[in-house]
């Protein structure tokens, strides 16, 4: 699954600079995350790091973008052909 940011956040810049997929941006009023990028960092790192840096524990499971290890694998295939 995706993960996305709630509205408890803060702001503070910290979430976009760790997304290796881009999928992080700034939206109207708060940070959002592209679903279609967010591979949870599978295929980069053990954990999501935007929520290893937010410090208001603002980013969560998307349940709305169900998706297995498997599906976050391919993903993260597709999305690193394309930047080659």
């Amino acid at each position: 699954m995706s993960l996305f940011i709630t509205d408890e956040c803060i702001n503070c810049d910290v979430c976009e600079p760790e997304c290796p997929n881009d999928a992080i941006y700034q939206g109207e009023e708060i940070y959002e995350i592209h679903p279609h990028l967010c591979t949870q960092c599978v295929g980069h790192y053990d954990e999501p790091q935007c929520q290893q840096v937010c410090p208001v524990d603002c980013i969560l499971i998307d349940t709305e973008n169900p998706e297995t290890p498997e599906q976050l694998e391919e993903k993260y295939k597709t999305i690193m052909a394309s930047k080659a």
